[in-house]
């Protein structure tokens, strides 16, 4: 997985690898949406947030619905087969219709 300054995917906490795996399958969420899914704490989340910004794996965006909250991501989505999601594939495929 990504690397930066020593550090990766594997050497952070539970909690960061919990929000990790929480973005990969319920896609961009508020800080808010992430602590109903989790179960853990808004203080938790934050943390495991900073973690995760902190080596490249989460990027935070605006949250247009509300200005007052970030909406987060990850940076470089997984497929189910290890490879990286297309995101013009993916935005194509659910306007096809």
């Amino acid at each position: 997985m990504a690397e930066t300054d020593g550090e990766d995917i594997e050497d952070l906490p539970p909690s960061a690898k919990l929000v990790f795996k929480v973005l990969e399958y319920d896609g961009p969420l508020t800080q808010k949406q992430i602590v109903e899914e989790s179960m853990l704490s808004a203080r938790t989340v934050r943390y495991a947030l900073e973690r995760l910004e902190g080596i490249g794996m989460v990027d935070e965006d605006i949250y247009f619905a509300d200005a007052r909250q970030s909406l987060y991501r990850l940076e470089n989505p997984v497929a189910a087969d290890g490879n990286g999601v297309d995101e013009s594939a993916k935005k194509d495929a659910c306007c096809a219709e």
